[in-house]
């Protein structure tokens, strides 16, 4: 762990500052998540050279991009199969994959159960901005029912993906959610998801104010935000059904956590695999 207090973070230490300004969207929560990472990162005190961001493609496979580590932007879908090989041959390395909701659940969706299944050492941290922000404003896996997308012009009726769920079901030995919001606390969370050996999967609640939040009146960014507390104590805020954005109650937090075998030690661990580095 690094020494440092975590005062001493100091995000320009961690970004390309050549790629400055960066390509996000005023209040967009990809900026929060990509800080909270990095944070999470710094009190580690994991070296640049022993890091490896791969990301897919949408809005948060272009925030690995500001990362100064090793960073590996894929195809659209791919991070998990990218990742999967580059710690098989690097176990040294800590990997970090960024996928988005579209990436991650739709053509990726595969990747993911199977990245869950086999429990290899690797952190995914699934943004999830309820629609493909960077190609058009469509539809996600995600996406709240009733929300208007361009492909959802009346209103989206196919019920929301409940990731965590998949996740845990597919065989993940960590699953966690947090809000942008909640920064520290979602700090926290990465830190935790790192640590843990095995495959580590993180929904990020970030908020697309402006494909997204325009186009359903959700308010500007600090509007967008803040109504995520109403999603975690909807309680506090009165009638939930008045709530404009994501009126359902949210878990937040490690919401699944087991200690069974990491994949790799597994794999390295067979007869054959042991004979094969003897010879040589």
């Amino acid at each position: 762990m690094n020494e440092m207090s975590p005062a001493s973070f100091e995000i320009r230490d961690y970004i390309r500052l050549d790629l400055m300004p960066h390509f996000m969207c005023p209040g967009c929560g990809h900026g929060i998540a990509m800080r909270a990472l990095l944070w999470a990162v710094h009190e580690h005190g994991i070296d640049k050279n022993d890091l490896a961001i791969v990301s897919g493609i949408g809005c948060s496979g272009r925030v690995g991009g500001y990362i100064d580590a090793n960073t590996f932007h894929v195809t659209h879908g791919r991070p998990l199969a990218f990742a999967t090989g580059l710690k098989l041959a690097r176990p040294d390395l800590t990997v970090v994959v960024i996928t988005g909701d579209g990436d991650c659940l739709a053509i990726g969706g595969n990747h993911l159960i199977h990245a869950c299944r086999r429990n290899l050492d690797i952190t995914c941290l699934m943004l999830n901005n309820e629609v493909y922000g960077m190609t058009g404003g469509q539809v996600s896996p995600t996406t709240s029912e009733t929300r208007l997308t361009t492909t959802t012009p009346a209103g989206n009726v196919e019920p929301v993906f409940d990731a965590c769920k998949l996740a845990e079901a597919a065989g993940a030995s960590f699953i966690g959610r947090e809000v942008t919001l909640q920064a520290p606390a979602l700090k926290n969370l990465i830190s935790k998801a790192i640590d843990h050996k095995g495959f580590s999967f993180v929904e990020v609640i970030s908020d697309c104010t402006e494909i997204y939040g325009r186009k359903n009146d959700l308010g500007e960014s600090p509007e967008m935000i803040l109504s995520q507390k109403a999603d975690m104590r909807p309680e506090a805020f009165g009638n939930v059904a008045d709530q404009p954005f994501r009126p359902n109650k949210l878990s937040t937090g490690v919401l699944a956590e087991n200690n069974r075998p990491e994949y790799g030690d597994v794999y390295r661990g067979q007869p054959a695999f042991r004979s094969a580095g003897e010879a040589k």
